[in-house]
């Protein structure tokens, strides 16, 4: 994956009017989620960005100006070592919120955030979203059970790299993507895969063609199609489960979508 200047998290960047129709705020979980007093206050503050493939949201020691909650695309969080070497730690679509980092009491970051797949997403500034969180109200709670979330994908997804084999691995990425994703075709390159999962690109290829062998994938040059996603499921390891059912525990109340917030956010903006 080409790394690539990006602009979405600059206060001169332009709002991407174009998502608005498409991909309402409403279309991110954690937004959803608020009630409706709560969603409204926050739509003067929320602007549409384009989330083009290789940009970076952050870098390691960054101080961050904005978090970002996704509506389209993957958001994959990486951890760089000094020789350049570095590896994905967790994945974010629209499931959730990059900048955690805003609300917990720091501005700056360790890790990478990097768009693996391109989409779309609304930016908050970060005085906004502190000031809301402060309140104690429903995205406090939305945001710190996000956050629990997350912290359970980074551990397991060190376990996982450390004890399993690639195959299992590669299962529990595309998993974890189409649960973050409304297609199950991935636009993810294998080179990418191997820079997330911090291996040689010649493994990604043996296991992505055992899968494919087995009737489990489709991929040609750019892309992956899950054709039996049940597949996926019976050669993936534990750590796929142990982050959904964590996931479906926190989040039992998963709100479906919601045209009347879409019509206000276009009428907001």
């Amino acid at each position: 994956m080409r790394i690539q200047p990006c602009t979405c998290h600059s206060p001169a960047a332009r709002p991407y009017t174009g998502a608005a129709a498409a991909h309402p705020p409403s279309a991110n979980f954690l937004l959803a989620a608020l009630p409706l007093a709560e969603y409204q206050q926050l739509l003067l503050h929320l602007e549409p960005v384009a989330l083009p493939l290789g940009c970076v949201l952050h870098e390691p020691g960054d101080r961050m100006g904005h978090a970002f909650f996704p509506t389209a695309g993957i958001v994959a969080r990486f951890s760089a070592m000094e020789n350049g070497a570095s590896a994905e730690t967790a994945v974010t679509g629209n499931n959730g919120v990059v900048g955690i980092s805003l609300f917990l009491g720091g501005d700056s970051t360790p890790s990478r955030a990097i768009v693996a797949i391109a989409g779309h997403a609304y930016r908050l500034p970060k005085l906004v979203l502190v000031r809301e969180f402060e309140r104690g109200g429903s995205l406090q709670h939305l945001l710190l059970r996000y956050t629990q979330a997350l912290l359970t994908q980074i551990t397991q997804t060190a376990v996982c790299n450390r004890l399993h084999m690639l195959e299992q691995q590669l299962c529990r990425l595309l998993l974890l993507c189409l649960d973050r994703s409304s297609s199950n075709e991935l636009h993810m390159t294998q080179e990418l895969i191997s820079q997330m999962l911090g291996v040689r690109r010649e493994g990604v290829t043996e296991a992505a063609t055992r899968l494919r062998d087995a009737g489990l994938i489709q991929y040609r040059r750019g892309s992956i199609t899950v054709l039996d996603r049940s597949g996926l499921e019976q050669r993936v390891c534990e750590c796929y489960g142990v982050v959904k059912r964590e996931d479906d525990r926190l989040f039992a109340f998963r709100p479906q979508a919601d045209p009347v917030r879409a019509v206000r956010f276009a009428d907001a903006s």
